[in-house]
């Protein structure tokens, strides 16, 4: 059985995976999101920590992410959506992150913040006591497990201060951002197909065909674009698109913790977005004056790689370290003994950074290894992937000569052979996501 024919197929419906059937329908191109869950943005989209942040290690990150920022700040206007339509809350509380020794004083953020001409303060210890006047300040780097002898115990010193970030925060319901997406995508054309699950990729002359569903129904395409999240690998391998890969993904186990604020603090009212290496945790603000806190993966900690389609769902000691660690920061936090948050999967590769790339099977792409960090980046990832297409669709030779695509709110052109497959291990990177 055979449906009509689409110009481009889009496995998975994420924010990601919706930007992107958003940005080919603006193009013209008769789109099709096929996921296998029952509505956009139900997989792993729904429970990230949505934070915007601008900083990054690399010049390219931080100017992505600053374009991205933009899009956010005029959702309403990126969306072309009408003024009576209800859209997600973006935050704009700003971003604290503190100056410790495992990120180097931020010597290299402030540097890709100054390049961009981006604006931050330099915070003391005493102003970020003024914010958060319950913070115990000493340091407890390195981070270490909870059955450690020492864990908890101060390490000798303070932390050095922070930089805050004004422009910066988090989005409320990541769900509702991807349904957002979604009926833009409708408003120009694009379709969406839900409870369906690809079975096969079929290619001729080592050229993708399009994709055959589990029921059997055949959808022809000339391009087929992975953003399957944590099913991205299993993806990859229905087409033998792993082959030439240097850089590959995994599904990754996460848990997130959800605390009730220290009595008496009206939380919510004046939290900003905090990265705190030091002890090797981020957080932000949550419903109902709740600190949501989330792990900056410290080597001591255990990375478990699972099935997506078969892996724990249950809460674990990793719940309660990450409380724990929140706890040196906050003596006065209490930790509850009914664990509250989410447990979910990350898609990511080998150096946390994201592949947005060609394949070696022709018309058939990649955006994933997205996971705790491009959030943020869906609208500039999604128009730098569709740029990527139409350059590589036209006979261009990505893999020897990168496409480069020029940011639209910064004067920035990013080099898209940063995130390819066939990259070697990015050093730069920070080997660790916020969110």
């Amino acid at each position: 059985m055979t449906q009509k024919n689409y110009d481009a197929i889009i496995i998975g419906a994420g924010i990601i995976g919706a930007a992107i059937g958003y940005e080919m329908a603006k193009k013209g191109r008769r789109s099709l999101n096929i996921d296998m869950l029952p509505a956009a943005g139900y997989g792993s989209t729904s429970n990230s920590c949505a934070i915007i942040r601008l900083y990054y290690s690399t010049l390219d990150g931080c100017a992505m992410a600053y374009d991205g920022y933009n899009y956010w700040k005029n959702w309403q206007t990126y969306l072309q959506a009408p003024k009576e339509e209800e859209l997600v809350k973006f935050h704009e509380c700003g971003t604290l992150l503190m100056k410790t020794q495992q990120n180097g004083g931020l010597k290299k953020q402030m540097a890709q913040l100054d390049a961009l001409d981006i604006s931050y303060e330099h915070w003391s210890v005493e102003k970020i006591m003024q914010r958060y006047p319950f913070y115990d300040m000493a340091n407890f780097h390195p981070a270490k497990p909870m059955n450690d002898e020492d864990f908890g115990k101060p390490t000798g010193g303070r932390v050095q201060g922070a930089i805050f970030c004004q422009k910066g925060g988090y989005i409320s319901d990541p769900q509702f951002a991807t349904r957002n997406l979604q009926l833009a995508t409708e408003r120009v054309g694009g379709e969406f197909l839900f409870n369906s699950r690809v079975a096969e990729i079929p290619t001729e002359n080592g050229v993708v065909q399009g994709v055959v569903l589990k029921d059997g129904t055949r959808i022809n395409a000339p391009v087929v674009i992975n953003v399957a999240g944590p099913h991205s690998q299993k993806t990859n391998a229905m087409v033998g698109a792993e082959i030439d890969m240097k850089i590959t993904t995994s599904a990754l186990r996460q848990e997130v913790t959800h605390l009730p604020a220290p009595e008496g603090v009206d939380y919510s009212a004046f939290a900003t977005v905090v990265s705190d290496s030091d002890i090797a945790v981020y957080s932000r603000p949550e419903i109902g004056s709740n600190i949501l806190i989330g792990s900056e993966d410290p080597e001591c900690d255990k990375h478990i790689i699972v099935d997506p389609d078969n892996y724990d769902k249950n809460f674990t000691d990793q719940w309660t370290v990450q409380a724990m660690r929140m706890g040196q920061r906050i003596p006065t936090l209490g930790v509850s003994n009914k664990p509250m948050g989410c447990v979910d999967l990350y898609d990511v590769t080998e150096d946390w950074l994201p592949i947005y790339d060609k394949s070696c099977i022709e018309g058939y792409y990649m955006a994933c290894g997205s996971s705790g960090n491009q959030f943020k980046n869906a609208a500039v990832a999604a128009k730098a992937m569709v740029g990527l297409i139409e350059h590589c669709e036209a006979g261009g030779d990505h893999d020897n000569q990168p496409f480069k695509y020029q940011l639209e709110t910064v004067d920035h052109k990013i080099n898209m052979g940063t995130f390819s497959r066939l990259r070697e291990i990015n050093q730069d990177s920070s080997f660790s996501v916020l969110g």
